[in-house]
């Protein structure tokens, strides 16, 4: 398998190691595009990156959309099958459903992370993907 080294072309900065870090396996990057509004971040995940299972919680509205920038990745939902992601994907997560995103091992991944507002919003970090897990996608 060959890992690709970077991405193609960067749409947006690539940012400061992401200071999430310790919800990760790998290293990730982020650079904040807007807090006010809307939160939206650039995530750029290196090859093998992904995030630790987690939820975003909300008594109203609130979620997460993934807008995908660059390279190829994974979004898989609590209890379902991962799906594979590459430039132009667009993946809409509800509140409160569990899931993980991050790239595949040979290529770096990169997303827009939109914050849906919420009504009592608050995010819970679980467990982190197996690697035998990821392994297997």
């Amino acid at each position: 398998m060959s890992v690709t080294t970077t991405l193609e072309r960067e749409i947006f900065p690539r940012g400061e190691k992401n200071s999430f870090g310790q919800y990760f396996v790998g290293q990730s990057y982020l650079h904040m595009l807007s807090t006010e509004q809307v939160s939206i971040g650039n995530v750029t995940f290196e090859p093998g990156c992904r995030n630790n299972w987690h939820v975003h919680h909300a008594d109203e509205g609130g979620g997460q959309i993934l807008l995908v920038t660059g390279g190829r990745g994974w979004y898989q939902e609590w209890g379902r099958s991962a799906r594979a992601l590459k430039a132009g994907d667009v993946v809409n997560i509800p509140a409160n459903v569990k899931h993980w995103h991050g790239a595949a091992a040979d290529s770096w991944f990169a997303h827009l992370a939109v914050e849906v507002p919420a009504v009592n919003g608050s995010n819970e970090w679980c467990e982190p993907v197996g690697d035998e897990e990821y392994a297997a996608l």
